[in-house]
């Protein structure tokens, strides 16, 4: 797994690619979550385009990151996953507790 950060209008910017299978492959996330949340940041993009894959070990990490930030009264939206990844959260349910969008702007008008 690959990931890039970003800050971008107040909000923590994640873009995953590869395949997020393990909490090993989350720490790092974990720990950008916690250096934004540390600067006040409550508003967190995880753009999951080039995710390929994703295990129960990396769904723990994603809601690991959602708890952390609505904890703090902020929130976490999913960006972008691709037809494989949008069907498992759909068969977990995680995408009534996940805010799924398309696009930034769609995070902003919510």
């Amino acid at each position: 797994m690959n990931f890039a950060q970003e800050i971008k209008n107040k909000k923590l910017i994640l873009r995953i690619s590869g395949d997020l299978i393990g909490e090993d492959n989350g720490t790092q996330m974990i720990a950008a979550v916690n250096e934004a949340m540390s600067h006040n940041l409550l508003t967190c993009i995880i753009d999951i385009a080039g995710l390929r894959y994703i295990n129960s070990a990396g769904i723990g990490v994603l809601i690991t990151i959602l708890t952390k930030f609505r904890n703090k009264g902020g929130d976490v939206y999913l960006m972008n996953p691709s037809e494989s990844v949008n069907k498992l959260l759909i068969i977990t349910k995680l995408n009534s507790i996940f805010q799924v969008i398309s696009s930034e702007e769609e995070a902003v008008k919510k």
